[in-house]
This record gives structure tokens, C-alpha cells and sequence, in this order.
């Protein structure tokens, strides 16, 4: 696994894993990369700080370790961030923008039925008139959506996963 910071085009960043270097390239070639923001797929790597690992103290003999006043002072090439003085629990959103995606994701599970993975039949039955119309929310695979935008149903992506209903 490798973990790559990344950019889109609007400048937001964002951190995520990858199998390989080249399933990354795959899969942002196949542009199934997006942006965990504005959901754009021009994605790009950004510069980022490797991770490394301090040697073992078992690879340098004891009478060759150099003593602390022979070591150079390390300074860190990327600042360390400081954790905020009081820090608000992980639970709350942190900006304007979750606050607004928490409040829609109120909203639209209050005034919708989730449907799941059969959100395309239902949503197409509703437009071709073969089922009553209501509110629905659920999930579908891109290619579907784009099938849907393609036929004149009137979808949206919705900037949040919906929480799955069990049993």
C-alpha cells in the first residue's frame, strides 16, 4: 500500500491509498480519482514529506554511535503542526461546509425514502410514470447515474454517503 497526498484542480487537497504506484495510475488515467471536496477528476500528486523510519540501534555498535553533542542538530523539513489548544470532539464538524453537508443529510433522509441499490430501477419507473413519484435517495454506480442524467431523470450526486439501513 502507499499513501499519496493529492491536489484537483481547484487547489483542494486531499490524502488517499493506492495499492501500487501503478494502480494509481490506473485508476487516475480511468478517472476514478476525484476530490474528496468538489468531486473533480482532474487529480494530480502534491509534494509531500516521505516517512522515515529511524535506523535500528542494534544496526551501529555501541562504541561507534556518535554521543549527542557529536550529532548535528535535525531540524524538520516540514513544519510539525501544532494541535489547537482546545480541540472540539471529532464528532462535530469542524467547518461551515460539513456543518451545511450535515444539515442536507438531515434533511434529505427526514423528507426521502432511502432505496438502497435500487435506487436506478426506482428512480427510472418514477420518470417513465410506472411508479408513483416520491422523494428517494439511494445509490447507484456512475455509469447508471449518467445513464439517468443521459434519459432526462433528474438525479443528483449527493455530497455525503447515506447510512445503510440494516434490517
Amino acid at each position: 500500500m502507499i499513501r499519496y497526498a493529492l491536489k484537483c484542480a481547484e487547489g483542494h487537497g486531499f490524502e488517499s491509498w493506492f495499492q501500487s504506484a501503478a494502480a494509481y495510475d490506473k485508476l487516475v488515467e480511468a478517472n476514478m480519482v476525484a476530490c474528496t471536496q468538489c468531486g473533480s477528476t482532474q487529480v494530480e500528486k502534491a509534494l509531500m514529506a516521505p516517512r522515515v523510519s529511524p535506523g535500528r540501534k542494534a544496526a551501529i555498535p555501541a562504541e561507534a554511535e556518535p554521543s549527542p553533542s557529536d550529532r548535528p542538530a535535525v531540524t524538520p523539513a516540514v513544519p510539525v503542526p501544532q494541535a489547537p489548544q482546545q480541540a472540539a470532539p471529532l464528532s462535530a464538524p469542524a467547518s461551515d461546509l460539513e456543518k451545511a453537508i450535515t444539515e442536507l443529510k438531515k434533511q434529505v433522509e427526514a423528507n426521502s425514502d432511502y432505496v438502497g441499490k435500487d435506487f436506478v430501477k426506482q428512480a427510472r419507473d418514477m420518470h417513465l410514470g410506472d411508479a408513483p413519484a416520491r422523494s428517494i435517495h439511494g445509490e447507484a454506480k456512475i455509469e447508471d447515474a449518467k445513464a439517468l442524467i443521459d434519459d432526462g431523470v433528474p438525479v443528483l450526486p449527493l455530497p455525503f454517503t447515506p447510512n445503510r439501513k440494516m434490517n
